[in-house]
């Protein structure tokens, strides 16, 4: 069950300070180099628009092997993963005291250390601690889509790659050792919502069948009056889509239209980024759209039901059924096999104190604990 929406929000906004406050004067590498707008990037990353330059500076010394602890450990790509790996990200660079409860406390996770959080993690895999307080080493994370940060981290621009799609659907004409380079470590559950604009909903435009769905964006139903469920205003449907290549656009036509390569002839518009659909169903009056959970804000782009042969899937209720098929796993992928760098700041998430705060917060659906041993069983063993 994924918590609500406005909760998680809030949430968020409680933390910005004092992540900000703990990484000043990082604002080029801490937590992300690039902003939502949404609440979701944390202050701590100045606000400021990455490039793939300073992802490719950032990067240089990984592509051939381990980075020195001097280098950042970088990231790109999907914008669906990007609150998780961003929010981690300025955790990370903060480096808050074991005796922070509200950023740290690690007793409250029954784990046993004094030390900071950055401090502890990397320490697991050999990481000295820094006598000024800053973490053993800092995290730069980029936002695009996840064909880009794919790209990025094969090319060895990037350590992780953030996709919200299997590496094999962004990548359908990869041969199979082409794609068992990507070592994949899945981090979250992102359960896919449908969302319309208020005017639509208000409009009683409050579920959709998969099969509407999908005669929306194949072209086959173009206008609201024509759903006989409900009283629908005679107005074009602007179908939102999001940018080809991106997950969120891929898991879209997997689970909807049967195929990650499915012609959307009904799309009128697509977007790059989760924050850029959201704006533009927010300012328009008959949109519908499909997005990442973490993005879902009730009052400006309310979600609708769907049904799907004959169970109603509902956003606060249902969404992280297994059977819900926008149900997607959000992945960190490394190039490889997984550095100690890597392991370090992806088994942080992979705990109990990770999906409760980069996860959890962000109001996507937490792993279970056998999918979090799971996981971790793919990373390196720590040293200590």
């Amino acid at each position: 069950m994924t918590r609500n929406s406005s909760e998680a929000s809030n949430s968020v906004s409680r933390r910005k300070f004092v992540v900000a406050a703990g990484a000043a004067g990082l604002a080029g590498l801490a937590g992300c180099s690039g902003g939502t707008g949404d609440g979701q990037t944390s202050a701590a990353s100045g606000g400021g628009e990455g490039t793939e330059d300073q992802s490719m500076e950032a990067s240089s010394a990984t592509a051939s092997g381990e980075a020195s602890a001097s280098t950042p450990l970088t990231a790109d790509g999907s914008s669906t993963v990007y609150p998780v790996t961003n929010l981690a990200g300025s955790y990370w660079n903060s480096n808050p005291p074991a005796d922070d409860e509200e950023y740290w406390g690690p007793s409250q996770y029954g784990i046993d250390t004094d030390q900071n959080l950055a401090d502890y993690w990397a320490g697991l895999y050999g990481f000295e601690s820094n006598d000024d307080g800053t973490p053993p080493f800092r995290t730069s994370v980029g936002l695009s889509h996840s064909g880009v940060g794919l790209e990025k981290l094969k090319q060895g621009q990037v350590d992780i790659g953030d996709s919200s799609a299997p590496v094999s659907a962004e990548f359908p004409e990869a041969s199979e050792e082409e794609l068992a380079a990507f070592t994949d470590h899945v981090v979250a559950v992102d359960a896919q919502p449908v969302v319309v604009s208020k005017e639509i909903y208000e409009a009683g435009v409050t579920k959709l069948t998969i099969e509407q769905l999908r005669g929306i964006y194949q072209g086959e139903i173009t206008n609201w009056s024509e759903f006989d469920s409900y009283d629908g205003p005679d107005r074009e449907i602007q179908a939102v889509g999001r940018a080809e290549g991106s997950g969120t656009d891929t898991a879209f036509r997997l689970n909807v239209l049967g195929d990650p390569e499915a012609s959307m002839s009904g799309v009128d518009i697509r977007k790059g980024q989760n924050q850029q659909v959201k704006t533009l169903v927010s300012k328009s009056n008959n949109a519908v759209a499909y997005l990442a959970l973490a993005f879902v804000d009730e009052q400006a782009v309310p979600p609708v039901s769907l049904e799907i042969e004959g169970t109603t899937y509902t956003y606060g209720e249902n969404l992280g059924a297994k059977e819900y098929p926008l149900s997607r796993d959000l992945h960190a992928y490394t190039w490889d096999g997984t550095s100690k760098k890597e392991a370090a700041f992806i088994r942080m998430i992979l705990t109990e104190f990770g999906q409760t705060n980069f996860v959890e917060t962000n109001n996507y659906v937490t792993l279970t604990d056998d999918r979090l041993s799971e996981e971790r069983s793919k990373l390196p063993e720590p040293d200590a």
